[in-house]
Formats: C-alpha cells, sequence, structure tokens
C-alpha cells in the first residue's frame, strides 16, 4: 500500500492506494502541532480501507508547514552574517518593483531584525581571496550571534559560491560555540552567483529549518511509534527528501505543497492520455 498526506492550513488530506483502490480521509489540520493532524489522517484512512500500519510500503508527505510559517512570520530569530560592507543587502535588494508606477509603497518586514546583521572582515573576489578572514574572525562573529539571542543564522559571503573556505570556518565556530544554533551557510543551500538571490534564499533556509526540524522530527517519531515508514517529503522542485534531509533544509519545502499538487496533476494527465 501507497500513502500521501497532504497538510494544509486548514484540513488534512489523506490517501491510501492499494492497487486500483484509493482511499481518501480529511481531517481538521492542527496548527499548534501539524503532526498530530497527520497522524488522525492516517489512522482515519487506515481505517476506511480496514488495513493495519505494518501494511504501508511508503509514505510521501506534501506540506505547508514552512509556507505558513514563512507567510505568517513564525519562523526563528535569525541573524545574518555577510561580508563587511554588506550587511544591508536583504534591505537594498533589487530595483525590480512590483508595481512600477507606484514608487511610495509599503515593504514587507526583512526576516533579519533590526541589529542582527553582523559583518565579517573579510572579501573574495571572482579571482579568489581579496583579504583574508583574520584569525579570531570567526570566533568573534559567534560571540556576537550568542549575545544577539538568535536562534538561526544565514551565512552570505561575497563570492562563497566559487570559494567557500570562509563561510565553512565562520559556519564551523558558530556550530562549535553554540550547538543549538541552526546554520545555513549560502554555499551549501545556493551555490550560485547573484548574491542577493543567494542570500534572500540562505536566509529563507534559516528561518524555517528550526521549525521544519521540529515538525519532522516529532511527525517520524509518531510514525515509528504507530509503525508506519518515516515520510518521505515532496521539495519545492517537485522531487523528494527524507525526512532527515529536508529537516536540514527548510527552504526547499516552501512550497512542498503546491509543487506535490502540480507533480500529481500532471501524472494524471499522462494516465488519461
Amino acid at each position: 500500500m501507497l500513502l500521501g498526506v497532504d497538510v494544509g492550513g486548514t484540513f488534512t488530506d489523506a490517501a491510501l492506494l492499494e492497487g486500483e483502490r484509493l482511499y481518501t480521509a480529511k481531517v481538521p489540520s492542527t496548527p499548534s502541532d501539524q503532526s498530530l493532524g497527520v497522524m488522525a489522517a492516517i489512522e482515519a484512512v487506515l481505517e476506511r480501507a480496514g488495513a493495519g500500519p505494518g501494511e504501508v510500503a511508503a509514505f510521501t508527505h506534501g506540506m505547508t508547514v514552512g509556507t505558513n510559517a514563512l507567510l505568517e512570520e513564525r519562523g526563528a530569530r535569525t541573524a545574518l552574517i555577510a561580508t563587511r560592507g554588506f550587511a544591508d543587502l536583504l534591505e537594498i535588494g533589487r530595483q525590480d518593483r512590483p508595481a512600477l508606477y507606484r514608487p511610495c509603497r509599503g515593504r514587507p518586514r526583512s526576516l533579519v531584525p533590526g541589529g542582527l546583521a553582523f559583518e565579517a572582515a573579510e572579501r573574495i573576489g571572482p579571482d579568489g581571496v581579496i583579504e583574508a578572514l583574520p584569525e579570531g574572525e570567526a570566533e568573534r562573529l559567534a560571540a556576537e550571534v550568542a549575545e544577539s539571542g538568535a536562534e538561526a543564522v544565514a551565512v552570505c559571503l561575497l563570492f562563497a559560491f566559487a570559494e567557500p573556505a570562509h563561510e565553512r570556518r565562520i559556519s564551523a565556530a558558530i556550530r562549535e560555540a553554540l550547538p543549538g544554533v541552526h546554520v545555513s551557510a549560502s554555499h551549501e543551500v545556493l551555490p550560485a552567483f547573484r548574491e542577493y538571490e543567494r542570500c534572500s534564499t540562505t536566509v529563507i533556509d534559516a528561518y524555517l529549518s528550526p521549525l521544519l526540524g521540529r515538525y519532522l522530527t516529532s511527525l517520524a517519531a509518531s510514525c515509528a511509534e504507530l509503525g508506519v515508514p518515516e515520510p518521505t517529503v515532496m521539495r519545492s522542485s517537485g522531487g523528494t527528501a527524507t525526512a532527515a534531509e529536508a529537516a536540514r533544509a527548510g527552504a526547499w519545502s516552501v512550497l512542498s505543497g503546491p509543487a506535490g499538487g502540480a507533480v500529481g496533476a500532471a501524472a494524471l494527465a499522462v494516465a488519461a492520455g
């Protein structure tokens, strides 16, 4: 049997496929702990099919947990570490405007609160290191993060996608000094040029990963207790990741639920000819 569960803001839907027979169930979502709604949906669809947990061969999970947390600003308190002179990168952004002829418009609040953007005394260019990261600089930044009370850190340095040595040193220092703080490094999250896009994606990853980590850890434990397989999580790309992989990479699942819908619609269209 193949099990699929999608979590929305209002309802959680489960589908169980046995050969050519499809069983479904719908239950209210549980915003305080979405894993409760998922387990309720699984139990409901198993009961409807007259099946036991041990008969489930695979469990695929789509969700809007990260999507809703991003829209409702319920993510972790996130700090940013950028190259010296680029701490305002997120605030400056690009010149693109959603409404070209509205020069005066409101701006969404930054995911990095005021005072949580720190600068690293370093510079890497397209051809290599221009200014080396001084000894003790990574430890200094870790101490500043600790004092700030940040729950997660995004590290995004210029040209780190080409030469990530400085990001690695800073990330390692923070992880060693603050093991309870999540660290997202841009060369791991999105190793691509254009610093604004790389930085904004890395900040979203840091902002969502602690929340998704708690959710998926709780869900995996509940699945083990019930006796169903650990979920494979839909990624925004339409692919899948293990629960452990998805828990470490919050940016991957921002469009998890919508991507699952698109992939499913495409599969139905192909099946219908």
